[in-house]
């Protein structure tokens, strides 16, 4: 719906199971402007595999996305 933003969604990620166990690759496909190629693109740059959960995200890949996500 567009009422969370990726760094909210990320900070619910750390407290919320359901949350952390969305696939990054299918939060960034959802944002507006990104794609399929464009979020890969993406992940490949911050260095984070196809396969990783936001749970599983490390808190420099997690400010990379960010920043790489803001700039857009």
């Amino acid at each position: 719906m567009g009422s969370l933003t990726l760094a909210e969604l990320l900070s619910q990620a750390e407290t919320d199971e359901t949350v952390g166990k969305m696939k990054v690759v299918s939060v960034l496909e959802s944002l507006p402007g990104l794609g399929k190629v464009k979020a890969r693109r993406l992940m490949a740059s911050v260095g984070i595999a196809e396969s990783r959960r936001l749970q599983g995200l490390g808190a420099k890949q997690r400010a990379d996305l960010l920043e790489q996500t803001a700039s857009r």
